[in-house]
């Protein structure tokens, strides 16, 4: 379920997971105006939309200066997180594409999992963009009839092909363009990132939204389908959940202390986990894992998601 802002492409929320019969709770501090709410049964399509307007509220809640100060704190360490990662993404995404387009593909597999770290790292921020992600991030499985298929995935489709049947290598002349696209559109992201703005509520929506991301592809093993490589998203991935959480921890700790507790004890139960998969300096690739370690992964997710989904009221009350 997503709340767009007003173009219809912009998300400003999401939940997932809402299955048949199921509730979720979205909490977030919208400005008074224009949104779209929208569902998308199967994440196919344009879904089921609605007009959803915010008022102005009456009831402003009341902000000590003391708190302010460490909401501002929050805001900006974000902030400059977020740009850090985009501005890394982009080096690593040029240097990708440089070897792609070469045919250096030994050095672009190396290179690969380093780079998408910093996408998965602020996956949240780049899906807000909904123009973007379909074009660097759509996995072929889930692409609609008749959609293009650009991107990360392609690429490392071409890169890792074993799994394919029938597989035709794309032309040198194919690979400079899905390669010049996909870093045109890193380019584009990092631009619109520099010029982003965050509230607390996003930022705490972020780092569930960031878990909700490896519930549903990373440790599944979809995600990284051709190369493997879903560990080092999995790792990403809390990494950035933890980024956003830590930032916002001295705020929680004052409202709610056994759940800041609670949050420190799993994510170092996740990272305890993940860290028994380390090999040289990333990780096994996820078909040398055994289906319990799998379950042991799946599980401390979503012992973790559970708390990390109260963040968001928690730091807002």
């Amino acid at each position: 379920f997503y709340l767009l802002g007003e173009d219809g492409l912009r998300i400003v929320s999401e939940v997932e997971n809402i299955g048949p019969n199921l509730n979720r709770e979205m909490t977030v501090n919208a400005p008074a105006g224009k949104y779209f709410t929208a569902c998308k049964p199967g994440m196919k399509g344009e879904g089921i939309r609605a007009d959803f307007t915010v008022t102005e509220s009456d009831e402003a809640p009341e902000v000590t200066a003391d708190e302010q100060q460490l909401i501002d704190q929050a805001v900006a360490n974000y902030a400059a997180y977020v740009q850090d990662q985009s501005d890394q993404l982009l080096i690593k995404t040029t240097e990708f594409t440089d070897l792609y387009k070469s045919g250096d593909d030994e050095g672009a597999r190396a290179l690969y999992a380093d780079a998408r770290t910093h996408w998965e790292r602020i996956e949240t921020v780049a899906e807000s963009f909904g123009d973007l992600d379909p074009m660097m991030d759509a996995r072929e499985a889930d692409l609609e009839p008749g959609q293009k298929w650009t991107g990360w995935h392609l690429i490392e489709k071409d890169l890792w092909p074993q799994r394919a049947e029938n597989y035709t290598p794309l032309t040198p002349e194919e690979r400079a363009t899905y390669a010049d696209d996909l870093l045109a559109n890193t380019q584009t992201l990092d631009d619109r990132v520099q010029d982003l703005t965050y509230t607390i509520d996003q930022i705490a929506n972020g780092s569930r939204g960031l878990l909700e991301e490896v519930a549903t592809g990373k440790v599944t093993g979809e995600e990284e389908y051709w190369s493997r490589t879903d560990l080092w998203d999995f790792q990403a991935n809390v990494d950035g959940a933890r980024v956003g959480y830590e930032g916002l921890k001295p705020i929680l700790e004052q409202k709610d202390p056994e759940l800041a507790t609670e949050l420190d004890t799993r994510f170092a139960d996740l990272q305890a986990l993940l860290d028994e998969q380390r090999e040289g300096d990333g990780f096994k690739t996820y078909d040398q894992l055994t289906p319990d370690q799998v379950k042991q992964l799946s599980d401390a997710v979503n012992a973790l998601s559970e708390p990390l989904s109260q963040l968001t009221a928690s730091v807002l009350s």
